[in-house]
């Protein structure tokens, strides 16, 4: 399997733009696997890190408190 990275936009009807390099390179393969990654904003970060936060603080219980003494 190889794997291609390159930026890439998306054209105004939502269609995955690719360079032309990378078209002519695939021209003759009948299909592909495909994963899109795209920025996460400061925002949707913050809110991941609250959540997971929020979801693991919501397993602790007071007997857990043992483990935080030495």
């Amino acid at each position: 399997m190889k794997a291609y990275e390159f930026p890439a936009k998306f054209t105004a009807d939502g269609q995955l733009e690719l360079p032309v390099d990378l078209q002519q390179r695939l021209r003759h393969q009948p299909a592909a696997r495909v994963i899109v990654l795209i920025d996460e904003s400061d925002e949707e970060a913050a809110n991941w890190t609250r959540i997971t936060s929020a979801q693991f603080l919501a397993g602790y219980s007071e007997a857990d408190e043992i483990y935080d003494r030495w």
